[in-house]
């Protein structure tokens, strides 16, 4: 098949070959500019969009002026193979990269593109990259965020811990002097000035993680004004590390539950009595589809220790849930394997990277009940 019809790759690069060699062809005429040359091409750019121009008809201008401004800030210069990657993101589909390859400079080319009518006055058209962890959203904002801010565009930084916008003049070098006692530097927020998360996605390009931009998502749409909202906009994405986060982190919902005064009681009555529980004599694990299931001499042996004859008919599927959390926590879920304990707080494991998903919860009281 491929003989006859050839690679569909192969077929793809060279459709996009003449406009890799028109961004080339631009290299040279870029060298001669000045440094404020250069940054007035975003307002440029801005002019020709607002005049009815389209993205693809200015895609090889802003490709070239973005790869120069990474020579001049960062002493990188995008190669073909870079360049091809970020037509691949502008166009909505997937680039698949090796490590190494430079995925980070590569997002540049296509956010710079797309965020330019964000620049241009259309505020709803703000450019999110979704990274898997706050470090990284912090990083590329401070890396990365030289090349946007050269040409004249503004960079956020949302984190669960806070929020960010990239600011060369803000400097921390007081703090990052300090060591603590075993010899490590502190954490540091160089370049990256505190902010609001209303300013932080006011900006025309935000970075962020999947469950942070998810999560603010779903509080937009429990306000009650809508001056309240802190995310207006959701136009373009790039996503890093997509396989991860479309496919292993989708598979945990995010939900935002109101608090329940009683559950917490109700968590802590039966996180007494799970313990006293026998596996294969009161209960069975079926590692397999992670479940725990209460036999009928384990239902007997809870309604005993609560002093109730049918804990379905006097107290409902309420203590029943509870009951049926508290097993599955005790049962399938291990502390510094499953998830981790940080400053009181649960903090769960990813089971693919070890990661530690800060601000993520197990959901349907599972959380509480671990």
């Amino acid at each position: 098949m491929s003989s006859i019809f050839g690679d569909a790759n192969e077929r793809y690069i060279k459709g996009v070959r003449p406009a890799i060699e028109k961004i080339n062809f631009l290299e040279e005429g870029l060298l001669k500019l000045s440094d404020a040359d250069l940054k007035n091409k975003t307002e440029d750019f801005k002019k020709r969009i607002s005049g009815g121009e389209s993205l693809d008809d200015i895609l090889p201008e802003t490709f070239a002026a973005v790869r120069e401004t990474a020579k001049r800030t960062l002493k990188q210069r995008h190669f073909d193979e870079q360049l091809v990657g970020g037509i691949v993101m502008h166009q909505g589909t997937i680039s698949q990269m090796a490590t190494g390859e430079g995925k980070t400079l590569t997002a540049t080319l296509a956010a710079y593109l797309n965020a330019i009518p964000h620049a241009a006055g259309q505020k709803e058209k703000t450019v999110h990259i979704v990274t898997v962890n706050d470090y990284l959203a912090r990083r590329d904002t401070a890396w990365m965020g030289q090349i946007y801010n050269f040409l004249g565009l503004s960079v956020g930084c949302v984190n669960s811990d806070g929020s960010f916008i990239y600011d060369p003049a803000h400097t921390s070098k007081a703090e990052d002097a300090a060591r603590d006692e075993t010899g490590g530097f502190k954490v540091i927020h160089e370049f990256l000035r505190p902010a609001t998360k209303k300013e932080a996605y006011a900006c025309d390009i935000v970075y962020g993680t999947n469950t942070e931009f998810g999560f603010d998502y779903l509080r937009d749409n429990l306000i009650a004004d809508l001056s309240q909202v802190i995310s207006p906009g959701r136009y373009f994405a790039i996503v890093d590390e997509v396989d991860s986060i479309l496919i292993d982190e989708a598979r945990t919902p995010l939900i935002i539950s109101m608090p329940d005064a009683e559950s917490p009681k109700l968590y802590e009555t039966f996180s007494k009595i799970v313990p006293r529980l026998k596996e294969n004599e009161d209960y069975n694990v079926d590692l397999k589809m992670r479940t725990a299931i209460i036999t009928d001499d384990g239902l007997n042996k809870v309604e005993k220790i609560l002093g109730l004859s049918n804990i379905y008919d006097e107290k409902g599927i309420r203590y029943v849930h509870h009951l049926e959390q508290a097993l599955r926590a005790q049962a399938l879920f291990h502390k510094d394997k499953d998830y981790v304990v940080k400053n009181s707080e649960v903090i769960i494991v990813d089971e693919f990277t070890g990661r530690l998903l800060a601000g993520r919860r197990y959901y349907e009281g599972l959380d509480q009940a671990i």
